[in-house]
């Protein structure tokens, strides 16, 4: 049954975790040039992170009560559905380099799956609160824990891709907010827990064609100069750190 109680809990865990996003206030204390340097390592890591947020957090709670045939439909829903964004947003903008007047399309992809994973977040927060407050509380726990990497990456992302400091910012912090819209959507339904077996996978499916389509090929751009053993290894040690730290995670949950 919801009260008026749950509805407090589940509302400020969701506006807290969504508070997470403004991670990127510390980059203010980074010289730029210094932060143009380290860019790319995080952009390894959150390669990393979203990977393991799929393959070790989304899919396997979506395998444990669903249809596998029907979990693999939906995850091609949404990899679809991002090649198709992504189309529409190649078809809206034309092939200039990333500038601050001008992000590169991946990173505008990267907000619209931003936005699909915290929607999640709130719906897995309101139901949870719908168990009991103690799981609420934990739960919360873990998605704060789950978000500080995640939204690091995004950050890391936009910037990468061409949007100012202060943009990225504020760009993140929407995007955060599709949590307090996914607690809604978990209210409403908190009566029907079917009607979480689409969203899951098809969120996974947008960060698996976020991370392999779009990200993966900006660790490969650049000369024969940039490329060294060296450089490499560290963009492969950032992306293990994100894997790992989504492991991390689950000792949490």
């Amino acid at each position: 049954m919801v009260t008026w109680i749950v509805l407090a809990y589940v509302f400020v865990s969701v506006i807290i975790v969504s508070l997470i996003s403004l991670v990127g206030l510390a980059s203010f204390a980074i010289k730029q040039k210094r932060l143009e340097q380290i860019l790319l390592y995080l952009v390894s890591f959150s390669v990393g992170a979203l990977f393991g947020d799929v393959f070790i957090h989304l899919l396997p709670d979506a395998f444990k009560n669903g249809n596998a045939m029907l979990i693999g439909v939906y995850v091609l829903c949404g990899i679809l559905f991002s090649f198709i964004m992504e189309k529409f947003i190649h078809w809206r903008h034309c092939h200039m380099p990333a500038t601050k007047q001008h992000p590169h399309h991946f990173a505008i992809m990267n907000l619209v799956g931003d936005a699909m994973h915290n929607f999640i977040d709130g719906l897995i927060i309101a139901g949870s609160y719908f168990v009991s407050i103690p799981v609420g509380i934990a739960t919360t726990t873990a998605v704060l824990f789950h978000e500080i990497p995640h939204e690091t990456g995004n950050f890391a992302v936009l910037i990468y891709g061409g949007f100012t400091k202060l943009k990225a910012l504020f760009f993140n912090f929407l995007t955060a907010l599709t949590a307090l819209l996914g607690a809604i959507v978990g209210v409403l339904l908190s009566n029907s827990a079917s009607s979480f077996a689409f969203i899951v996978p098809f969120a996974a499916g947008n960060l698996i064609y976020i991370a392999g389509s779009d990200l993966v090929p900006e660790l490969h751009k650049g000369t024969c100069e940039d490329f060294s053993i060296k450089k490499s290894s560290f963009q492969l040690l950032a992306i293990l750190i994100g894997i790992g730290l989504m492991m991390l995670l689950l000792l949490l949950e």
